[in-house]
């Protein structure tokens, strides 16, 4: 597939998600043949890492780690940035398990890392809006969230919650993820900051959203209220400056 050579690991954080990661498996090999994924468990009770494990006992392309008792979707995330940096991957991605990221939109984003753009962002809402299933409370939400945080921070991506994106890795190594503290959907507002902070290029491609097919949303008031408060944490941390606040990467 052009624009694949470079090595790829999708990064899926799993807990109660047995009934969707094999169908999520098969949709991204069918994208994307010549990448990775790693799955990292929470420890589920409902046998999510037996499943990954038997996938992977016939499939070299799949990983399974085991994170060990719920830990949050932040440290899933920088346990296994970590986990691909030491391996060499050169594309990392954030995808849920749901199915609520089409994994056709890969090759999308790869062609944006190819054509120079250190992270890859999938939005919601530029260009209209494109959510599907979701309550009408919720996308208010979402929407209000992104233009807080713009406005707050002077992040200039519209779509700074979303969870599918794709970092090259010498962004990851910039943003020195010992230093991320958020745990929540903060950890995906903390992360684009950190990136635009230091100066590095972040390109944003349309994808169509679409509620999950099974299993239950990971949102909560606790998640949300990180959220809030981190926005204002990462404001600080700039100084309130209107702009990319280093001078180097």
């Amino acid at each position: 597939m052009p624009g694949m050579e470079r090595k790829t690991l999708l990064v899926i954080p799993t807990y109660d998600e047995r009934e969707n990661v094999r169908l999520v498996a098969d949709a991204v090999f069918r994208a994307a043949p010549q990448a990775e994924i790693l799955f990292v468990d929470d420890d589920s009770p409902d046998g999510t890492a037996a499943a990954i494990a038997e996938m992977a006992a016939s499939d070299p392309r799949i990983h399974l780690m085991n994170h060990g008792a719920k830990a949050g979707l932040g440290r899933a995330y920088v346990d296994g940035f970590r986990w691909g940096l030491a391996r060499g991957y050169e594309l990392l991605f954030e995808m849920d398990a749901d199915l609520s990221h089409d994994p056709k939109e890969i090759p999308a984003f790869v062609a944006a890392a190819e054509s120079g753009a250190d992270l890859v962002l999938g939005t919601r809402y530029k260009g209209g809006i494109r959510v599907i299933n979701w309550p009408l409370n919720r996308l208010l939400i979402s929407m209000f969230a992104g233009t807080f945080v713009r406005a707050v921070t002077a992040l200039p991506v519209s779509d700074p919650t979303g969870g599918y994106k794709c970092y090259t890795a010498r962004v990851l190594k910039a943003i020195n993820l010992d230093r991320i503290v958020s745990n929540g959907y903060s950890f995906q507002i903390e992360t684009t900051f950190e990136a635009w902070r230091r100066g590095f290029k972040i390109a944003e491609v349309p994808i169509v959203f679409e509620d999950r097919r099974s299993g239950q949303s990971k949102f909560s008031r606790s998640i949300a209220r990180e959220a809030f408060f981190m926005v204002f944490s990462l404001a600080w941390r700039n100084r309130f400056r209107r702009k990319p606040g280093l001078a180097g990467r």
